[in-house]
């Protein structure tokens, strides 16, 4: 229970999910696809099959949600002098677009991605008076569980999104959300993890106004 999930067989279903995700490449994705979206409308039927997805996270994070939880999270990344973003691979469109929403509020904040290699000089300049949202799902990106731990061990406050209590993120984050994404035919959106993306930006930039 402590992990939200209904006991063993809940923790049993997250890691078969897991395992498929990391094991079926996209080809099998597709065939299972076509094979599921066969008819007269078959493009139609894929958007379909995405738009349910899509309703079926953004209904399990509603359901999920903790205000109190949401509540912390808003107060560390709005106290913060600077929000370091740290996200690579499927989780990186979910910060960019935090980026962009931070920039036209005028939130100091900081992209983590650079093409010059130079994350970890990036991430040297992040204090305890600054915080950092960190994404990754399921199979995790190395370089981010490793900045998350680096930062975390200096005292640098940490807001992660993830899709487990077993991520290497969770271990080391001062609060965290759990999303999980429902799949079509193996594919996974962002549906829920950017209305989550989108909320805390808000409530950021709200917060934030409300103290001027």
């Amino acid at each position: 229970q402590y992990f939200n999930l209904d006991g063993f067989s809940g923790l049993q279903r997250i890691f078969r999910e897991r395992l498929k995700e990391r094991t079926s490449s996209y080809e099998e994705r597709l065939a299972k696809l076509n094979a599921e979206t066969r008819g007269d409308s078959h493009e139609r039927a894929i958007l379909e099959g995405f738009m349910s997805a899509a309703g079926r996270s953004i209904e399990r994070l509603s359901r999920n949600i903790e205000a109190g939880n949401l509540e912390r999270a808003v107060a560390i990344l709005a106290e913060a002098e600077v929000i370091y973003l740290v996200a690579r691979r499927r989780s990186y469109p979910i910060s960019a677009y935090m980026a962009y929403a931070f920039g036209k509020l005028r939130i100091r904040h900081t992209l983590i991605g650079s093409a010059a290699g130079i994350d970890p000089e990036n991430l040297d300049f992040a204090t305890r008076r600054d915080a950092v949202l960190a994404i990754s799902f399921s199979p995790y990106a190395s370089e981010t569980a490793t900045h998350v731990r680096n930062l975390a061990g200096r005292g640098v406050p940490v807001v992660s999104i993830t899709d487990s209590a077993l991520s290497p993120l969770a271990e080391y984050t001062t609060t965290w959300f759990e999303v999980v994404e429902a799949d079509f035919s193996g594919f996974r959106s962002l549906s829920a993890t950017m209305a989550l993306a989108m909320a805390l930006t808000v409530a950021i930039a709200e917060r934030r106004q409300k103290k001027r």
